[in-house]
């Protein structure tokens, strides 16, 4: 929480003095859309990353099984250091910074570059270096993932959507998945078996690029009506 807390200071330092701003355009004020668009991030990313782990067990002799060891406290615990590091990465990438680059260089330019910065960031938080194919892999993506979120941010002026599209994939992936740093938690494997082949790799381009193209499709049909 600490770290959270000097985000939102440095956040309202730099968009007072560069920006001549508050908070206000970083659309923190709840309304009836931006819950809206929060609803529907969440919902999007945790239905769309339920299907991707469903399809990682479902052409070969695997199940997803209950972890009947994880208690109702830990998981608890676990919600909560993943709804810190979310909103944590979206702070720093998805809030002053790029709204202060929106400013400066364009929606475009500034969704790139926050995109290439989360994906880099990554490279630390997984600690790939050293290992250059893992690293190009992480970089990929995480970078989608983030030129997403930034995409979301840049279309809705808000933080909602971000925040629900990356609490819905974290949540679901790391903890009723178990595909994550913390470990065992909801549901696990049954057994080691895996794909392999072409399904590991159609499964694999589906957890990239299912969800951003989705949004990508929905705001390029939103901007036509």
């Amino acid at each position: 929480m600490i770290g959270i807390i000097i985000e939102l200071i440095i956040s309202w330092l730099l968009l007072k003095f560069i920006a001549k701003r508050d908070f206000s355009v970083l659309g923190f004020k709840p309304n009836s859309t931006r819950l809206m668009y929060w609803s529907i991030g969440f919902l999007l990313a945790a239905g769309i990353c339920t299907l991707y782990h469903i399809l990682t067990t479902a052409f070969i002799n695997n199940t997803w099984i209950l972890n009947k060891q994880l208690t109702f406290s830990a998981a608890l615990m676990s919600s909560w250091w993943v709804l810190k590091s979310v909103l944590f990465e979206e702070l720093l990438f998805r809030g002053a910074l790029l709204y202060l680059a929106i400013e400066k260089w364009g929606s475009t330019k500034a969704c790139l570059f926050s995109a290439a910065c989360f994906g880099i960031y990554h490279w630390f938080s997984y600690n790939a270096f050293g290992n250059p194919f893992q690293m190009a892999i992480i970089f990929v993506m995480t970078a989608i993932f983030g030129w997403m979120l930034a995409l979301s941010f840049a279309k809705t002026k808000s933080l909602y959507l971000t925040i629900g599209l990356h609490l819905g994939w974290n949540l679901f992936n790391i903890i009723i998945f178990s595909n994550g740093p913390l470990g065992r938690q909801l549901f696990v494997k049954a057994n080691e078996s895996h794909l392999e082949g072409i399904p590991s790799l159609l499964v694999f381009l589906f957890q990239i690029f299912a969800l951003p193209l989705l949004l990508y499709g929905y705001f390029k049909l939103k901007s036509r009506k």
